[in-house]
């Protein structure tokens, strides 16, 4: 009966002397050496990869993709169709998710692909609505855009639907747009869609892309 409790008692120690170790070890030691090595090497990545303004405030992540709207007539309207900004470059599209339906109060970002085929009558409608819409938002008094000019990207989502960055076809197409709506000259903002135009990863991985928020983050500084 001593041996048998003595053993428990032992065994009993020697998980609990473990647990603690193991807490130690895992739950502190760990996650402290993980954050520190983050925050020394990858501070930028460790923290979101934020964007801020030129007053120093976060106004996004420069990994995820955000939309430029105007305000919406009737905000307690499900069904109004959110209109784009014009002054704004405009990301690619991000329709077909579907929309928060479980809970009303609270507007959900959703992530996802359509998943519908290229045959499928609901996409060839978004896609030949947008294509639509790019002309028209685009085509100014001097500046008419073909509907031939209009990139893929700029009628169809990603698969996540959160894509931060278009093409530089798409953000040259919107430059005569955008330098309209701010009374900036052309020439300035092809300039600046140059200088936030990023080439392949290693000269040979992806396509070149510009980052939307950060090209919008400049043009604000530019505009005032």
């Amino acid at each position: 009966m001593n041996n048998s409790v003595g053993n428990t008692a032992r065994l009993l120690g020697a998980g609990l002397r473990a647990l603690l170790v193991l807490t130690l070890v895992c739950g502190v030691l760990y996650p402290l050496a993980v954050t520190g090595i983050a925050q020394a090497l990858f501070n930028d990545k460790a923290n979101g990869s934020e964007i801020k303004d030129k007053s120093g405030q976060v106004v996004g992540s420069s990994l995820i993709g955000q939309t430029y709207n105007l305000p919406k007539q009737n905000p307690d309207d499900p069904e109004e169709a959110a209109k784009p900004d014009l002054k704004w470059f405009q990301p690619r599209p991000s329709n077909g998710l579907g929309s928060n339906s479980v809970n009303t109060q609270y507007s959900l970002i959703l992530s996802g692909a359509t998943n519908r085929a290229g045959d499928n009558e609901d996409l060839i409608k978004w896609v030949t609505d947008a294509k639509a819409a790019v002309v028209a938002d685009n085509s100014t008094a001097t500046y008419k855009v073909k509907p031939e000019d209009v990139p893929a990207d700029a009628v169809t989502s990603s698969g996540s639907g959160l894509d931060p960055h278009i093409s530089p076809e798409y953000a040259k197409l919107q430059v005569n747009r955008v330098a309209e709506q701010n009374n900036l000259d052309v020439k300035q903002v092809e300039k600046l869609v140059a200088d936030h135009t990023s080439g392949r990863v290693l000269g040979f991985m992806g396509e070149p892309r510009v980052n939307v928020l950060e090209l919008n983050v400049a043009l604000k500084a530019l505009a005032r």
